[in-house]
């Protein structure tokens, strides 16, 4: 496989605790060439280790605008209720839409995408769900993204 034509992992920044077994890793990687803000679900079980599927990756014009989003958000959360925040083109047919979910009567930031084509429209499995109280942690690592692929890009 010719260098630069799969994803190449670069700093990790943190991660966030969902569960014993489960937790959100926020880290930079690259794929062919570019460097892009990864959020992904990993497991840590006796069968299995690892990421799972479940996640999101931002270019730095969509990071920005999730992390202006995530800005304005309380502390605590001040409805109990679905909200939608943003929503952020990714190609045609494609948007990343962040909200406030409550799900199992749990509050958490989603951060999704919704396709809309000829043939679907709706949210995909493309996505990560960050607990609430894990908004200032995310919100940290997010940050430390943005300044990660601003000194990636000058070089």
């Amino acid at each position: 496989m010719a260098e630069g034509k799969e994803f190449k992992p670069l700093k990790e920044l943190g991660a966030i605790a969902v569960s014993e077994e489960t937790e959100i890793k926020f880290y930079v990687d690259e794929y062919r060439g570019y460097p892009y803000a990864s959020i992904r679900t990993f497991l840590k079980r006796s069968g299995y280790t690892g990421p799972t599927k479940a996640g999101i990756t931002l270019n730095s014009a969509t990071l920005d605008g999730v992390i202006a989003t995530l800005s304005k958000l309380p502390a605590q959360p001040q409805q109990l209720a679905d909200q939608e925040l943003a929503r952020f083109p990714r190609r045609p047919g494609t948007e990343l839409v962040v909200r406030i979910t409550i799900y199992k009567d749990t509050t958490g930031i989603d951060l999704r995408e919704w396709v809309e084509d000829s043939t679907y429209k709706g949210w995909s499995k493309k996505g990560v769900r960050i607990p609430y109280p894990g908004l200032p942690k995310a919100l940290e690592y997010l940050k430390g993204m943005k300044d990660f692929l601003a000194n990636a890009v000058k070089k």
